[in-house]
């Protein structure tokens, strides 16, 4: 009896492979405008929830040594190195991506502004709304002279 070889992928490059697929259809102009800066967001939601959650357990894996690559099976070095190449041509991608659906949204009479492109009465009603909807959820955290890291809940924004 002959024996069967099995190729396998492993599952975070096949993970990041899925969101090549998302990225795909971001880039498909059979795809209606603002359902590909959808799945644009898809995409950074994903790769954000990638580095949170998997990104952050091969690391562990890493400083384990030899005893995380028996767990997982393989080098866990080798498998980072391995993704950080397909971030950063998927980073590439994106921003490619993102350049020309910002193009396209103009073209369609859509734009994305900054602050500082706004006429005063825009302005105005985004201090407002700030300041009645935003500012009421801020609690800062002041991380000077510390001696221990402050516990960031998952989920939550901090700048």
């Amino acid at each position: 009896m002959k024996s069967k070889h099995f190729l396998l992928v492993n599952r975070d490059i096949s993970w990041l492979s899925f969101n090549d697929r998302v990225l795909q259809e971001a880039n498909d102009p059979s795809v209606p405008l603002l359902e590909r800066m959808k799945f644009l967001g898809i995409v950074s939601n994903n790769r954000d929830e990638f580095f949170r959650v998997r990104i952050a357990t091969i690391k562990r894996m890493a400083r384990l040594g030899k005893q995380g690559a028996q767990i997982m099976g393989e080098d866990p070095v080798a498998l980072l190195n391995s993704i950080q190449e397909v971030i950063i041509r998927q980073q590439e991608e994106f921003d490619n991506s993102y350049g020309n659906l910002l193009r396209e949204l103009e073209l369609a009479g859509i734009f994305i502004v900054n602050e500082k492109q706004l006429k005063p009465d825009q302005s105005e009603f985004a201090r407002q709304f700030f300041r009645e909807q935003v500012l009421p959820t801020l609690v800062p955290i002041l991380l000077d002279n510390v001696t221990e890291f402050p516990y960031l809940r998952d989920r939550s924004i901090y700048f």
